[in-house]
Order: C-alpha cells, then sequence, then structure tokens
C-alpha cells in the first residue's frame, strides 16, 4: 500500500487554537455532502468528529478525489485548520468551530455500503446488528459504552490494589465440580474419555488461595456457565472475584461498600452515602416479593393473614390454615382502572402461576369487590384500609404459600410499575440483602441443594437446624441489589473440614462423592485454612445498569444471541472428523 499521512490529531480532538496550523487526520468517513462544488465530510474516529471542506479553488486534485468518497471509505486527509465561517458554527460538536481545509487525500480502503446506518439511531434489527457486530460497534454509543467499560476496568484495578490486594489469575481449563449452573465441558485428546470443565467461577481456587496465605485475592475473570440466557445473562461473563481472609460479613460488607462509593462519584458523579441499606431475605420477600427488590419505586407489600384467616371465602381462609399468605399491594389512583384491564390483570396473574387475582377498587360508594358476598363490605374496608389504600385506589391481592405468594406478587409489582410508568430510571438505589436460606428442598432431585453454592457457612445461631429441620437454616450470605438487579453476591466460606461434610451429607453428597468433586478442597482445609469469605461483582450488569442499558449485549464487544450463538462468525460451528477422533468424540 502506498505511503499515507498519518494522523497528527484525532478526529475530536481540534478546537479554535488549532486555527492555522496544518495537520493530518485518519479516520472514516460519516457523512458526505456535495453543496454546489465544495464537498464537505464528516470524518470520524472513535474520538469525534471533524468537519473536512474540499474547495476546488483550495485544491482542485483533492476535491476531484473527493467526488469518489462514500461512507465508512477509509481516508487520510491533511490541510490546514481554518474557522467555520460565522453563523456555520456547531455548538453540539467539540470541534464544531473549526474546519480542515483539505490539501491532500489519500483513500486507504473503499467500502460497501453499510446494512444499517453507522449512527447514535439505528433503525435495524438485533440479529442484524450482531450479524455485523465489527460495524455495529463504530456507533458512538457502543463506543461510548466500552470507553466506560475500560475506565471501570481501571478504577477496580486502581481501587484494590490500593488496599492490598494481590491480583491471581485461576485456571481456566478445571475439574467439573456441578452445583449449580451446567458446566462448559472442554474434551482431553491426551487423556481419552476425561474432560475439562470451563469455570463457572474461581471458587474454589479463591479459597485454596486463602489457603496458600495470600489473604486478599481479587481477579476480574471470565466465568462460563451453560444456562438459559436473557437481557442480564451471558454464556460467558465477567465478574469483579474477591475474597479476604480473616473476616466476617461486615469486612466484606465494607470493602464493597466503598468500591461502590469510588465507582458511582468517578464514573457517574454521585456522592453515595454509606452504610448502604440492609434487608433480610425474609424482609425483602415480604415487601417488595423478590430477592433483589427494586425499591425505586413504591407498592410495598402486606399481609391481611389477621383479617382472613376466619373469613367465609375459602380460598383466603384455607392458604392460611395452610401456613400460606394473603397478601398484596395497593396501585394509587387504580380505583379508575376498567374493567377490561382489571380482567387482563386477573389474566396475566394466572400466567405466573397464581389461582387467580383478587381485585378491591374504593370508590365513592366504598370498597367494591367481586367477592365481597364472601368477605362483607366491613371486612373489605378493613382490608384496603390495612394495606394503605384510600378512596380512589385499587388493591390487588394473591393468596398461596408463602414464596409463591410472595413471587408472584413482586412479579406483578413491577408489571404494574412498568405500565403505570413509576420507576425513575435516572434513579440507583443500592441496597444489601442478608440471611438468606442455607438450603432449599428439590422435588426433582429429593434432597436439599444449596442456596448459592455449597461453601457457604450457616449462620452460627442455626447449626442445631442442620439436623433437625436444615430448611429454616439461614446461610451466611448477602447479595448486593441495584435497581432490582443482582449485581453481587458472596458469603462467609466454610473453612472447618468437619463442617464441610456435614454440609455435603446434609446435601446427599456422599463421603466418596465429595472425595471426587472437591478432595483437593477438603484435603487443603487439613493443613490451616483461615476463616475466609468473598463476594463477586457482575461486572457486565454494573456497566449495563451504569451507563442506563436495558441488556448486557450494549455493554459487551462480541456477544451472544439469546440462544447462545454468534452470528457474527457462526459460533458454536461445526469441526471435521480429524478433530473428533483425535478428542476420541462421536457425534449420535
Amino acid at each position: 500500500m502506498a505511503s499515507f499521512a498519518k494522523r497528527t490529531h484525532t478526529c475530536g480532538e481540534l478546537r479554535p487554537a488549532a486555527i492555522g496550523t496544518r495537520v493530518s487526520l485518519n479516520g472514516w468517513v460519516d457523512v458526505r455532502r456535495d453543496l454546489g462544488g465544495v464537498i464537505f465530510i464528516d470524518l470520524r474516529d472513535r474520538y469525534g468528529k471533524t468537519q473536512v471542506v474540499f474547495n476546488p479553488q483550495h485544491n482542485d486534485q483533492a476535491h476531484q478525489l473527493a467526488k469518489e468518497l462514500r461512507s465508512e471509505f477509509v481516508i487520510a486527509v491533511t490541510g490546514i485548520v481554518e474557522a467555520r465561517p460565522e453563523g456555520t458554527t456547531n455548538p453540539e460538536l467539540p470541534t464544531g468551530q473549526i474546519d480542515l481545509l483539505a490539501e491532500e487525500l489519500s483513500i486507504l480502503n473503499r467500502a460497501d455500503t453499510p446494512p444499517f446506518p453507522i449512527d447514535g439511531d439505528v433503525d435495524a434489527g438485533e440479529d442484524l446488528r450482531l450479524k455485523y457486530r465489527y460495524l455495529d460497534l463504530r456507533r458512538p454509543s457502543l463506543q461510548r459504552n466500552l470507553q466506560f467499560r475500560h475506565r471501570l476496568y481501571q478504577l477496580v484495578h486502581r481501587f484494590f490494589d490500593e488496599n492490598s490486594f494481590i491480583e491471581v489469575e485461576t485456571p481456566v481449563l478445571m475439574k467439573s465440580t456441578p452445583e449449580g449452573a451446567r458446566d462448559y465441558l472442554v474434551p482431553s485428546r491426551v487423556h481419552r474419555g476425561r474432560f475439562y470443565a470451563l469455570p463457572q467461577s474461581p471458587q474454589t481456587y479463591k479459597q485454596l488461595l486463602m489457603v496458600s496465605g495470600l489473604d486478599r485475592y481479587v481477579q476480574i475473570v471470565k466465568c462460563f456457565r451453560d444456562e438459559d440466557l436473557r437481557a442480564d445473562r451471558q454464556p460467558e461473563f465477567t465478574q469483579i472475584d474477591v475474597e479476604m481472609s480473616f473476616v466476617d460479613e461486615q469486612d466484606i460488607r465494607e470493602i464493597s461498600e466503598r468500591l461502590m462509593q469510588r465507582v458511582f462519584k468517578e464514573m457517574r458523579g454521585i456522592d453515595l452515602a454509606l452504610p448502604l441499606p440492609r434487608l433480610t431475605y425474609k424482609e425483602a420477600m415480604e415487601t417488595y416479593g423478590s430477592d433483589k427488590p427494586d425499591t425505586r419505586f413504591g407498592l410495598r407489600l402486606s399481609c391481611v393473614n389477621n383479617l382472613v384467616g376466619d373469613a367465609g371465602f375459602r380460598v383466603f381462609s384455607d392458604a392460611v390454615k395452610k401456613g400460606g399468605v394473603v397478601g398484596g399491594f395497593i396501585v394509587p389512583g387504580g380505583g379508575s382502572m376498567t374493567r377490561n384491564q382489571l380482567d387482563g390483570l386477573v389474566e396475566y396473574t394466572k400466567s405466573l402461576g397464581a389461582g387467580g387475582l383478587v381485585y378491591a377498587r374504593w370508590t365513592e360508594n366504598g370498597v367494591e369487590c367481586p367477592i365481597d358476598k364472601f368477605l362483607g363490605k366491613e371486612l373489605l374496608q378493613k382490608m384496603v384500609e390495612q394495606m394503605g389504600g384510600k378512596q380512589g385506589d385499587l388493591a390487588l391481592l394473591v393468596s398461596d404459600g408463602w414464596l409463591k405468594a410472595y413471587t408472584i406478587l413482586g412479579t406483578l409489582r413491577l408489571e404494574m410499575a412498568k405500565r403505570l410508568k413509576l420507576i425513575d430510571e435516572n434513579k440507583l438505589d443500592l441496597l444489601w440483602v442478608t440471611d438468606f436460606p442455607l438450603l432449599e428442598y428439590s422435588e426433582e432431585e429429593k434432597r436439599f441443594v444449596a442456596v448459592h453454592h455449597p461453601f457457604t457457612s450457616p449462620n452460627f445461631d442455626d447449626l442445631a437446624l442442620l439436623e433437625t429441620d436444615p430448611g429454616k437454616a439461614r446461610a451466611r450470605a448477602y447479595d448486593l441489589v441495584l435497581n432490582g438487579t443482582e449485581i453481587a453476591g458472596g458469603s462467609i466460606r466454610i473453612h472447618d473440614r468437619t463442617l464441610q461434610s456435614r454440609m455435603f451429607a446434609l446435601m446427599g453428597i456422599g463421603e466418596e462423592e465429595a472425595s471426587r468433586k472437591f478432595g483437593f478442597l477438603l484435603n487443603a482445609f487439613r493443613f490451616g485454612a483461615p476463616p475466609h469469605g468473598g463476594i463477586a461483582f457482575g461486572f457486565d450488569r454494573m456497566v449495563m445498569i451504569l451507563t442506563g442499558m436495558k441488556s448486557i449485549r450494549e455493554v459487551i464487544a462480541f456477544p451472544k444471541t439469546a440462544n447462545a450463538v454468534s452470528l457474527m462468525d457462526e459460533a458454536p460451528g461445526d469441526v471435521d472428523e480429524k478433530q473428533l477422533r483425535e478428542l476420541h468424540i462421536r457425534i449420535l
């Protein structure tokens, strides 16, 4: 390729102070306009845009070549910086007070017409954008997201370095220890019939680093989980992985809060007040219907068991007698909703798994409800008043088991907030959720499984429950929630070999299976494991929320679709028979 004038400045750099100087710019043609013989182009790179003027009276050769320019041509241009004529400045552009009067032009590469415009508002489907992701990434909005991500990386590195953490890389090829999501398996060519797994997290390795005496570990690490995808989940994701020795829950929360305070200040200019609010799991479920509550709006839940336990409506009274819940929330001003709208809410709630939805409107004639003949006007009035309702409001009620009822109400609460536009999208609400259940019973597997992971320590006050009522034991676990999304989760770990074996036994993992899956960790505990705990931050989710995006695909350079496919390079792809034979694999 012929030589060209390498850039002396970026396309977002020039200001009036440069007027009269000779400079060279390199970049992509963003827009080309031919106005009566004078050609204008906006030249773009990741730093910004500069308007370049090709005037035949100043340099006819450059002007003639400029007639060939089209969007996305890659060019080098040299010229003199001049002030824009009065009345033509562009205050929306940092370089909007100057032009570059072209004297030399080199076309470095011609471009086909892109499948969609490279601008801020792309009217193209996500599949098309992902297929041509390298073009999509030229858009300023995505470049801003990746620049934000880069700056956050640097902030995280600085913060933990300043706080005496050691950054340690852990293996990407590890042993499969399936507890939680499905592993991505990697067959071994050398060891026939055996497999590595890609790490769902570096959990066992970071615990081993604590045994090794590296008391403060951090790593910005890639993790892999073969699970169903959604807007805030990808098969490969990035997390800030943290582990500390000789600590308790408060120490982990304190370092996490200081990190978030720094992030909010440096990345968003927000002064974050500490300590952060804290809810127990029980409080979160009974107030918001979620263990990751969105607290940017009200619609708090209420329980009316005390009023309906002996009522004439058997759906309610039976739920209470079985230890369940009759609960709901008030929709301010919702009493004006039409019958069709209310019927639609009933059907929506049934689609969530509820047996039904009871609604009560407080009109000028009192509280009206389809089941008032079973409950009576007086009891209905007390129910709505206890829930915090007033005239003009709407009460929505669901009855079922404790977990199911509150989970359904939590989903309905979010849906109503979206429909009524109650969520302040500019608000950032952080809080901790603590005291999670340690175990949950799996009907499918007919055994208890860990709510977080099998290395989570039980609350010491609940140790006696491990044999008598394991489902009621609480974990020394904690989640950090931002705007209704879990952005970090962690726990104090079990560091005692005997307690770890006891936990495995509770989950139906026998000594032989425990030794096969986790023997290396249990053996390490024999040689003096310190008390330790940690937390992992979902880096992609943090960037998504802090940049105001609705999907982590907008903040990852090369994401997968909801079907875990890369449309750009067609991964996953086929491999040839020779590769399969080397790995001792046959496709059935």
